[in-house]
């Protein structure tokens, strides 16, 4: 029964060694992959601030600035000025967490799926139209904040 079990993982741990990339190479993720993570934060970042959890959308909020930077540094095809338009939208929404001010966070939100837009269609993407979700993909996620027992 070993031998049997050897034989059939030998074909598999062979096809998996050679997928490990060498140490000389670096791994870079695609641009698709990039921005479809930064669309996940954007919809987690709307649901939390509807929530009125404050704390998940800050950290929503520093994700998804995170991905803009990656992207931006990753692919020097995206103009820095797309990033950089970017981060005053940013900051109204982080202004806005701060204050605990949910009128404020949906305006800011607003402006900041507007920007996303803008961008898609100075980089000739337009086709990519994101905006305010109305309904969580996240059924195993709370966006409501935890009650303090």
């Amino acid at each position: 029964m070993t031998l049997l079990l050897v034989c059939a993982l030998t074909p598999l741990a062979i096809a998996q060694s050679a997928m490990v990339p060498s140490t000389n190479e670096q791994y870079v993720p695609r641009l698709g992959d990039i921005m479809n993570a930064v669309q996940t934060r954007h919809m987690k970042l709307w649901f939390a601030g509807k929530a009125t959890n404050w704390d998940l959308a800050g950290y929503e909020l520093r994700q998804l600035k995170g991905g803009l930077v990656e992207a931006a540094v990753l692919y020097e095809g995206i103009p820095v000025t797309n990033v950089t338009t970017m981060s005053q939208t940013v900051q109204s929404i982080s202004d806005a967490i701060a204050a605990k001010d949910s009128k404020q966070f949906a305006k800011a939100f607003g402006e900041l799926t507007n920007g996303c837009n803008a961008c898609h269609t100075q980089m000739q993407r337009g086709f990519i139209a994101v905006q305010t979700p109305t309904v969580s993909p996240f059924s195993n996620q709370a966006f409501m904040p935890p009650k303090n027992p």
